[in-house]
């Protein structure tokens, strides 16, 4: 097959590239308008926890929110005239429920210690958008400068804007940042192609996120992730089938013949690169969340347009290219990286070690972990909803004191008395105080308000859950609100992580036996992945959790790190570990063929792929890296691992790590069971050439 898309992409070069530019231009007007488009509601909560099924109940009974999601802090003492006006202003906006205000001389948690500035508490109306209610209270506010607008809703659009200011901002400095990189190793006019194929890529995908949002409603955080892989396994496709077919040329094939063994060889292993990133990272599509399932699929859906683009546009845009791309690159049959694996083939256990020693260390903080949740604290500190709960925190003791407690009951109306009871002995939970009484909300449904001393992701505020829910009941009851959904979210992963790990470990086991036909390798490549991982969370903790380096990478510490990006970083270590292990472990098997002796083969196989993936992990750790750039604190957490779990990879594992183990392993490196073998030879995949292929060091 890929041979004959070869010859169809040589002898309709001018077809492959106008069609690519067609494709480019009706993606980027169908999927360049995606980041206003996704914006699935509680993207971090599971949909089936108790804490959401309460929260539907009540908005479904109702038809509001279960709490104030628009807190605005007027500078002015309460029964003021600027602060009824403020009510006046925003109960006359659509959508809105209902507005709470404080009115002089009777106490209040709405107002500030000092008495001088007042909170007035909005709550909005279901299903309506909350998002256009926020625009619209902002604009019947819009010139007041005693008034700062902040609460739940406010901080999701705003997290929502600024991931979508990120974007724009990220393509500003990663698009040139690339090009200037892909001028330095490709040279010359070629240094356009994994760009172009990397944007035409990431549009498609949009294209393909927005197509799905009509049916899934999905996070626009996506979008990060797609711009980030997208770009850099496109450039990393594009550098491996361009250095191919150069060394091909250099062998003295004609151009066409190059193109086809490019194509049937490396084209075919960036194939199962790209199966095993999109399953990866398709992985995360068992959790429920939201957002996980979001970054799933948008991380899936670009691997796969990735090397689509790569296959179908780049040989195109080659052969019209021809021979200003053809750079003939001298081939030393001992380069660098040849010399790097002899070395440390010389001492194999102490490389061993001292590398799997450095790698455990690195790992060390992650054990200490805890854990932080995306609210307004990700934000920067001059969105008026980082203000608004930072003037909470500060001025209004009362008001910020812990995290409301929603119990939701089944009973009759007939019922107060008993749902009283039980509240009030829900009450007498360490921790726990009574807020509002039970109320009746109609069809079957009461509720009531209870408050923690804590903030909800305190220790404290996640025992009280548990315990408030293991309190005998009369009846149906639901505990819901901010601690317990992040309870919820805590079990949800918890009871997720398994099956994705177990997609995971089979991916990474199945794709590198594919490739290599042993048994041993994929198992040994699974150790050194998790170390990968392991060490690129524990970096997060030490600099992120600890809250160092703030201000190289302006930030402000939550204190802990955010729970979905330790899954995301692990599904993205494990993606990109195994996508390089697949290219250099085809190359060292191939040169077995050439090399009697086994450590020889490993070190040529080193000098063919070393250079390449020093490159390609240079390029991608810009390209993941970008998310660094983000003002939301949890997106700058993954552009950070990322990266340094892309450069830990290439630079300690495959350079060290790789060698060392199998030099000490020898021919065990490819033992399989005869079953297997004979299963393997029918399906195998490895790159094939007749003759040897030595890249510049």
């Amino acid at each position: 097959m890929l041979d004959s898309l070869a010859r169809q992409a040589w002898s309709h070069q001018r077809r492959f590239a106008l069609g690519a530019l067609v494709v480019f231009v009706v993606a980027g007007i169908v999927g360049g308008p995606a980041a206003g488009k996704l914006n699935a509601r509680n993207a971090f909560s599971d949909p089936g926890s108790q804490s959401a099924r309460a929260q539907a109940l009540v908005e479904r009974v109702t038809g509001r929110e279960t709490d104030p999601g628009v807190l605005a802090v007027v500078s002015a003492p309460p029964g003021s005239e600027a602060v009824t006006s403020v009510a006046r202003t925003i109960g006359a906006v659509p959508g809105v429920a209902s507005v709470v205000a404080p009115v002089a001389g009777a106490p209040s948690p709405l107002v500030s210690s000092d008495g001088h500035m007042s909170v007035v508490a909005a709550t909005l109306k279901v299903p309506r958008s909350a998002d256009n209610a926020v625009r619209a209270i902002e604009k019947a506010l819009h010139g007041r400068r005693d008034v700062v607008l902040g609460g739940g809703d406010v901080a999701n659009q705003q997290v929502n804007q600024q991931a979508v200011s990120d974007l724009g901002f990220a393509e500003l400095v990663v698009f040139p940042l690339l090009f200037v990189l892909a001028l330095l190793i490709f040279r010359g006019v070629a240094a356009l192609l994994p760009l172009a194929v990397g944007g035409l890529s990431v549009l498609v995908t949009f294209t393909v996120l927005r197509l799905v949002n009509t049916e899934l409603a999905l996070s626009t955080f996506a979008l990060n992730l797609v711009i980030g892989l997208g770009l850099g396994l496109a450039v990393d496709y594009s550098l491996f089938l361009v250095w191919r077919f150069r060394d091909e040329i250099g062998r003295g094939a004609a151009p066409e013949d190059a193109l086809g063994t490019t194509l049937r060889t490396t084209g075919r292993t960036i194939i199962f690169s790209a199966l095993t990133v999109a399953a990866a990272l398709a992985s995360l599509g068992v959790f429920p969340q939201r957002f996980l399932v979001s970054m799933g699929i948008g991380g899936a859906a670009v691997a796969l347009v990735a090397a689509a683009s790569s296959l179908l546009v780049l040989p195109a845009l080659v052969a019209l290219l021809g021979s200003r791309i053809a750079r003939v690159r001298p081939a030393p049959p001992a380069g660098t990286w040849y010399r790097l694996a002899r070395g440390v083939m010389r001492r194999p256990a102490l490389v061993a070690i001292v590398t799997a020693g450095v790698l455990v260390a690195l790992a060390s903080p992650a054990p200490r972990v805890t854990w932080s949740g995306v609210d307004a604290s990700v934000l920067p500190h001059s969105k008026s909803a980082r203000v608004v709960q930072d003037l909470v925190t500060q001025e209004f003791p009362a008001l910020h004191g812990g995290q409301a407690v929603l119990v939701v009951a089944h009973a009759p109306p007939t019922a107060g008395p008993a749902v009283a009871r039980y509240t009030a002995g829900l009450a007498q939970v360490p921790g726990i105080r009574l807020v509002a009484p039970p109320r009746y909300l109609g069809s079957g449904v009461w509720r009531a308000t209870l408050g923690g001393r804590s903030d909800a992701i305190a220790p404290s505020s996640q025992q009280g859950v548990e315990r408030l829910r293991a309190m005998p009941a009369p009846f149906p009851v639901l505990i819901g609100g901010a601690a317990a959904d992040f309870y919820d979210q805590r079990a949800s992963i918890a009871s997720s992580a398994p099956l994705a790990l177990v997609i995971l470990a089979l991916v990474t086991l199945v794709i590198l036996w594919l490739m290599t036909g042993s048994v041993i390798l994929p198992f040994k490549a699974l150790v050194m992945n998790a170390l990968t991982a392991a060490a690129a969370t524990g970096v997060l903790v030490f600099v992120f959790q600890d809250g160092r380096l703030t201000r190289l990478l302006s930030y402000a510490s939550q204190g802990g790190i955010e729970e979905t990006d330790f899954l995301i970083l692990a599904a993205l270590a494990f993606a990109l570990s195994t996508d390089y292990g697949v290219f250099l472990l085809a190359r060292i098997k191939e040169a077995r063929a050439e090399a009697p002796d086994e450590r020889d083969a490993i070190a040529l196989g080193m000098q063919r792929t070393g250079r390449l993936i020093t490159y390609a992990s240079l390029l991608l750790a810009v390209a993941i890296g970008a998310f660094g750039t983000s003002r939301l604190v949890f997106l700058k957490e993954l552009g950070v691992g990322g990266a340094v779990a892309v450069l830990l990879d290439a630079f300690v594992v495959r350079a060290l790590l790789v060698p060392s183990l199998m030099a000490l392993l020898g021919r065990w490196n490819w033992w399989s069971p005869g079953a297997l073998r004979r299963l393997h030879a029918g399906i195998g995949v490895v790159e094939r050439v007749e003759v040897p292929a030595t890249s510049a060091s």
